[in-house]
Order: C-alpha cells, then structure tokens, then sequence
C-alpha cells in the first residue's frame, strides 16, 4: 500500500486514473508542468480495465469495451499511442441487430453496404446521415467539449436540426419500417434515457456517423491497453503515477498549483465538500445520476450462435428486438423499473482479438439498463434476451461474471448506483455538468476533470483535456 509520502512534489495533481484522469495529466505534462496521477486502486485505468473475471486466461473488460469515441477524440488523436502499444481492432461491421423474423440490420461503414439492407428506407437513412458522416471531423471536433463558440457552425447548425429531437419522434418520422427504426433505436438507447426526451437523438446521430466515419473499435488486449498507453506516454512526459493510494479529504494531498479530480460530483464532496460555499455544494447534491448498468461477462466454449449468422461479423450486437420494444426497456429503467424484456449491449471480441481467450475459447460481454442503484437480479433477462436472437447461448457458457450497479461502484468510486455515463445525459446537464461552472470549482486551484463534465461519458479523454485547459490558462 503506497501512502501520501509516496507522493512526489509537483505542480499539478491529478485524483484518479481514468481515461480522463490520465488525460488532463498528459495536457498539463504537454505544457510543461510537472504532475502526478493519484490512484486509489492497486491498477490504473478507472472505467477502462480488464481482468480475468471468470476463468484463468479470460481477458474480460470490467466497465467499458468498445470505443467509437475514441477514434474520434481530438485529443486521443493527437498522441503516439500506437508507440505506446495500443493497436485498435476494427470488426468488419461495427454493430448489429437481430430481429426475430432471423435476419439481422447491419450498419457497415460503408454506406452504399448498410442501406442495401434498409427496403424502402435506403433513400431516407442516407438523406439522414450522409450529411453527418461526410462532416464528421469537423462536427466531433465541436461536440466533443463544452459548449462554447463552435469552429463550424453551420455544420453544427445542420447537425442541430435533427439532433435535438427526441430519437423515437425523429427514427418513427424518418422511417417507415421496423428495420432502419431499429437499428436507430439501438444505437440512441446508448444514451441510458427514455427515446422519448429531448435530444436523445443527437446519441443515434453520434454514435451511427461515428461508426460509418471511424467504425466501433476495440483494443487488441482490452480495454487495458488504453490506459496502459496513456500511462506509458505520460511517463515519457516526466508524469509520476502513484497506485493503492485512496484520497478521502484533499487536505491528505501535498500542495499543488492545480488539482484536477476524475471523480463523480459525490467524490467531490466527500473529498472537498467543507471547502465550497453552500450553494456551489447544494448543486452537487442535485446533481442527477442516470439508470445504472446491470452486467454480465461471459466465458464461451464457442461463440453465440446467433440465428443471424452475419451477426458473427459484428463486433457489438444490439439486442432489443424492435423501435417500440426498445423504447419500453429504456423508460422503465429511468422510472425505476427493471425491464421485463431489456435492451442488451454485446460485445463479442474474440471473433477478432484470439489474444483474450485461450485455445478456441471466448468470451462475451454485456449489459442492460436497469433503475439507479437497483439490486434486482437481471441476469435471467438477459440471458433470455441472447437466447431470443442465438438459441443455444446458454449451453456454450463455461462461467459467469455478474456485476450489479453496487458492484460496479464498488469497483470505481465514480459509478454513482452503477450509472457508467458519470451523471445522466438529459438535455439539462448535457453542457453544463455538474453545474454551469463545469470544469471550475469555487476553490482556486481545484478542478474537476471527470466523465460528469463535458462532453460526458465515453472513453474520448476530452473531459480531462478541457479541465486541464481550464486550469493552465488560470496558472499562466
């Protein structure tokens, strides 16, 4: 167990060490002041971790497993981690989904591929997203941060229209089949909000145009190898890092010029709270966590047999059955009901990565949206849900991993009732998270870098890099 001792002196700290923590470490390193990362677990990475979970020689991922956002983060895009031992995957489709008729919607990154299997629905999906796509670079560029004065406007402008919508009214008057409905729906459901609020579209936009523009990456190794690369590079920065050291009151910290906190709006008051005025503490406590995440990890004797065989070229599978269906699972989540029928991420990275399983073994991962905190038992839902779409899932599994929300905040702190998107995505908190002030705190010098700022949740690092820029431009 390392202790504050172990801390050296520097101008900057940094609590935490998710992908965020790591990088508004690496921009305050990158403008030449000297940090140090504090982690409370014996193992970096926060919300991008691995381990074997069920059996010797299975690799799974403990929170997050694939990372469109990641290949579109300026900032990711801006270091050599590739130097540093990261290699993405790309399946050759990004997503899937089942349908019960046996046949599957598949979103290619081609577009031409995908609207072949959209009937009569091609010509308004590519009115849909061909705009998106072909704008993607400079559109992520401006979504992926706070809110401030875009670079390209009018792109947002365009973008705006549609995105502000709710994903059902937009995916119901866009299409007129369950298929392209469906394959919308999948990927707006990521956002953990009823389809029906405001701007849950905005999610199905992202998150489709990511996938066609950039495709839905993995890392050879693990969700691991992430923060390994990150760390390995911030260490060529002169960046300290210092493990098995857990912040309870930031007065345990040596002094620093800044220190930026990868911690949930709740961390923060257990660790400053006596430090800010009422008001600004009122606000944290107001602060709206989103539904928590129920998740399995699967070790397999062979892969799931989907009755869609295309679906085994897939590297994430929506599983949720129908627009409507979709709908009723996400609502009940966010009403404090566990879905009888849940919407299920999959994740089925051996297909592609041989490194994460030993011999023709595999693995599996996968989770559905379940009400803050819930400790209901999914486990025979989901399960239920594969077996729907892949009959026969069951008598491939060799073990189980089973994560409740209070497991996975067990796990990492941040998790608030298991919700991994670090607060809830609603139109009110998507810019100004965890309150108007975002990244400053009313203490000088304290700063707050985590997934609850923005631009939110996903592995990307722009929370920690916009926090990090928020305390330079104050230090200078």
């Amino acid at each position: 167990m390392n202790g504050f001792r172990d801390i050296p002196a520097s101008d900057a700290i940094v609590v935490g060490s998710g992908p965020n923590g790591l990088a508004a470490a690496i921009t305050m390193a990158r403008a030449g002041y000297s940090v140090v990362v504090v982690e409370a677990a014996s193992t970096i990475g926060g919300g991008a971790r691995s381990a074997e979970l069920t059996l010797p020689g299975f690799i799974h991922d403990v929170c997050s497993a694939v990372h469109p956002l990641a290949m579109s983060s300026p900032f990711f895009g801006s270091l050599p981690l590739a130097e540093h031992g990261l290699e993405w995957i790309e399946p050759p489709i990004p997503f899937a989904h089942p349908l019960d008729d046996g046949s599957a919607v598949l979103l290619h990154r081609s577009m031409r591929a995908t609207i072949a299997g959209l009937e009569e629905d091609a010509e308004a999906y590519r009115e849909l997203m061909d705009p998106v796509v072909a704008t993607w670079e400079d559109l992520s560029g401006d979504i992926l941060g706070p809110l401030r004065l875009p670079k390209h406007p009018l792109t947002l402008a365009r973008f705006g229209r549609h995105a502000l919508r709710s994903a059902k009214s937009l995916a119901e008057s866009q299409f007129s089949r369950r298929r392209a409905r469906a394959l919308f729906a999948g990927a707006a459901a990521h956002s953990m909000l009823p389809l029906e609020k405001l701007a849950t579209a905005a999610f199905g936009l992202v998150l489709t145009a990511s996938a066609h523009a950039v495709g839905w990456p993995f890392p050879r190794g693990g969700a691991q190898q992430i923060s390994n690369a990150l760390a390995s590079y911030l260490k060529t920065l002169g960046g300290k890092i210092v493990t098995d050291c857990r912040v309870d009151a930031l007065e345990q910290l040596p002094r620093a010029r800044a220190v930026l906190c990868d911690v949930a709006p709740r961390q923060l008051l257990r660790m400053a709270g006596r430090s800010f005025a009422s008001s600004y503490r009122r606000k944290l406590e107001r602060y709206r966590y989103g539904p928590g995440a129920f998740k399995v990890d699967w070790a397999l004797s062979e892969p799931i047999p989907w009755k869609a065989r295309e679906c085994a070229s897939a590297g994430t599978i929506h599983v949720g059955g129908t627009l409507e269906e979709i709908a009723v699972s996400e609502s009940a989540a966010w009403n404090g009901r566990p879905a009888e029928h849940p919407f299920v991420l999959v994740a089925q990275p051996t297909l592609f990565d041989t490194t994460r399983a030993p011999g023709d073994r595999h693995i599996a991962w996968g989770y559905c949206h379940v009400p803050n905190g819930s400790s209901f038992e999914m486990l025979e839902r989901i399960e239920a849900q594969i077996e729907r779409f892949a009959p026969g899932f069951r008598e491939v599994i060799l073990r189980r991993s089973v994560m409740t929300p209070a497991d996975l905040e067990a796990h990492n702190p941040n998790l608030i009732g298991g919700d991994i998107n670090g607060g809830a995505a609603t139109l009110s908190q998507l810019f100004t998270r965890p309150t108007a002030r975002t990244y400053i705190t009313p203490v000088p010098g304290l700063y707050i870098c985590s997934a609850s700022t923005p631009p939110g949740g996903g592995v990307h690092g722009m929370c920690g890099h916009f926090a990090a820029k928020a305390a330079l431009e104050r230090l200078r």
